[in-house]
């Protein structure tokens, strides 16, 4: 039976007031602003709780590449790099494992959602699969490490490590790299691979170093307070009240382990996120046995296509990330002649499907919450996609037990902290334990949250580069900085699965390196003019991004709120990451390095 509705079905003016009038009750003039930074007072929000500094005398070398970050992108780049025979790579982390995110978010019950036959890269090369549709949080970090070891990367990083100084030397033709731990590396390139969300942020609620109880974000979490692993048993919270501010897709995962914990949970609720059934399995054997050389690309394809409304033969993936799709195109096939449908008849269908799918979401928490207020408050009230979706089977149930509170703040947020808890509408919450599920920074200058500034040819910094906005060609590489790669997707490709956009990228930079070896350059860079072109692309394509994400409730997406007024050259390319891949494909099938220049400098 079909899922969809017909127009008349649905009263989409009644829920466009709707949604707007939720918005509002949100919008803050601050924007990004509203959050604050761990440093001075909080600074201790960022210590390391699984790992402690070894001890280490200071490295001096040349090497072929540094690559900042050892999470998925700075795996996948090395490893890519390391296919071309560079026997000499170095990795640098903050951290005291490899991994990225999944080093830092240890906390009970973290997971991916997006499948991991297409999320955990390189799966064919390292001969691993899975065991679960949807892995956990420990089973991708051995994977990251299994990407170590397997290209021979392990006895190279350096841990506990933080970059200072990169500057580019003309007359040798490196990058002079300088560390916290006294070490001087000359790098001929440098890969930063520093992630989307590489910087906690706290919510800016007055009153947050006040606070005498127990605190840490959910990227740091304190298992020696709170006891148990990530399997949760976190027996040492059974008398304790326990606070959790934030509800996003770490808050989504972290709360119904602390409800069968804790003695009592309070869930701080500023914007309900919309929570799909994540219906996870075991991997079929049966299934892996019909799987050829080449499946987890065409998987990665086929999923990437379908997101970005591309049809397909097949789903082959199947899950919810894909359901808007699937409605959109049933309304599609219902016209008398879909051939003949005009921009704003598929613009219609798009609506449709999209308040269908939001009433569908609705629906289910009524279904699932018991008590009528709270089922109410846990519906959100705007597009899908306005906020990250998330996926859960025992989220929602959760608010059925008589120890979980769910505290609404009514779009206002947190009023503010005291000594003994939160404070929201007057009311005081006393707690013992405060949780922050707040996230990462998205949207601030890249210098700041990567803490990475790099000066290139004639001593210009990078934050001045990019001073009145991020500058690159295809979001790889820029103008006026040879030899150095970014693995990001500013201006570059927005794909639901990150790690998919990472390693068409590696496998670019491992294409221009490998250029260089065979013609013998030594230096290459974008040239000015194709950066002006690219980000001038960027921009245009901006406008209807910001077109679709102005009438969304605040979030990261849209910088909170104020997408008008935000850094819109730190955005993806709006007109989706085809073309992208398109051309980095045909640039490697015909050997052309369009818009790049090479160079022979000195060294």
């Amino acid at each position: 039976m079909s899922r969809t509705a017909s127009p008349e079905a649905i009263d989409m003016e009644a829920l466009r007031r709707k949604y707007a009038e939720e918005r509002e009750k949100r919008l803050r003039p601050e924007g990004n602003q509203q959050f604050r930074a761990p440093k001075g007072d909080l600074a201790h929000f960022l210590d390391d709780p699984h790992a402690k500094p070894s001890e280490r005398a200071p490295i001096e070398e040349e090497i072929d590449v540094a690559v900042l970050g050892s999470g998925f992108g700075g795996l996948v780049a090395a490893g890519r790099l390391r296919e071309l025979g560079l026997p000499r790579i170095r990795l640098i982390d903050q951290a005291g494992g490899v991994g990225g995110t999944w080093y830092w978010n240890q906390y009970p019950g973290a997971r991916c959602d997006i499948e991991s036959y297409i999320y955990l890269p390189l799966l064919e090369e390292t001969g691993y699969m899975p065991t679960e549709k949807y892995a956990g949080a420990p089973e991708i970090r051995e994977h990251t490490q299994r990407i170590a070891d397997h290209f021979e990367l392990t006895p190279d990083i350096l841990l506990h490590t933080r970059l200072t100084d990169a500057r580019w030397d003309e007359a040798s033709a490196r990058w002079i790299v300088h560390t916290d731990r006294g070490d001087r590396l000359a790098a001929r390139f440098i890969c930063a691979s520093t992630g989307p969300l590489p910087r906690l942020k706290l919510p800016g609620v007055p009153g947050i170093e006040r606070f005498q109880g127990h605190s840490f974000h959910s990227s740091r979490w304190d298992y020696a307070y709170t006891g148990g692993d990530e399997t949760g048993g976190m027996t040492n919270l059974a008398d304790k009240r326990v606070g959790i501010i934030g509800t996003g897709c770490t808050g989504i995962q972290i709360v119904p382990f602390l409800a069968k914990d804790a003695q009592e949970l309070f869930v701080f609720q500023r914007t309900p996120s919309t929570i799909d059934p994540r219906n996870n399995r075991p991997t079929d054997p049966e299934w892996v046995k019909t799987l050829k050389p080449g499946w987890q690309l065409e998987r990665m394809e086929n999923f990437n296509n379908l997101t970005w409304y591309r049809q397909q033969p097949k789903d082959m993936v199947g899950d919810a990330w894909t359901d808007l799709f699937h409605r959109t195109s049933e309304h599609i096939m219902t016209a008398d002649d879909p051939s003949k449908l005009t921009d704003e008849d598929y613009a219609r269908f798009n609506d449709l499907a999209n308040f269908e799918k939001m009433n569908a979401l609705r629906s289910r928490i009524d279904a699932l919450v018991e008590d009528p207020e709270t089922a109410e408050a846990l519906k959100p009230w705007y597009r899908f996609f306005c906020k990250r979706p998330t996926f859960h089977d025992e989220y929602l149930q959760t608010f059925n037990r008589e120890n979980v509170t769910l505290v609404d703040t009514k779009g206002q947020g947190v009023e503010r902290i005291t000594e003994r808890g939160v404070v929201v509408d007057g009311q005081e919450y006393e707690l013992d334990c405060l949780i922050y599920a707040t996230g990462f920074e998205v949207g601030t200058e890249y210098t700041q949250r990567t803490n990475f500034e790099a000066i290139g040819r004639g001593g210009r910094k990078l934050s001045e580069h990019w001073g009145k906005g991020m500058r690159t060609l295809h979001s790889y590489v820029t103008d006026g900085f040879p030899n150095l790669f970014f693995l990001q997707n500013a201006q570059g490709a927005n794909t639901y699965n990150y790690t998919h956009m990472l390693d068409v990228i590696a496998r670019h930079i491992k294409f221009v390196v490998g250029h260089m070896q065979e013609t013998g350059f030594n230096t290459v860079e974008a040239s000015p003019e194709a950066v002006d072109a690219w980000v001038e692309k960027v921009m245009e394509a901006a406008q209807g991004f910001v077109s679709s994400m102005d009438g969304c409730t605040p979030g990261f997406y849209n910088f909170e709120g104020q997408i008008s007024s935000g850094d819109l050259s730190q955005i993806f390319y709006a007109g989706g990451p085809h073309e992208i891949f398109k051309t980095l494909d045909a640039a490697r099938e015909q050997g052309e390095l369009e818009g790049l220049k090479l160079g022979n400098a000195s060294g």
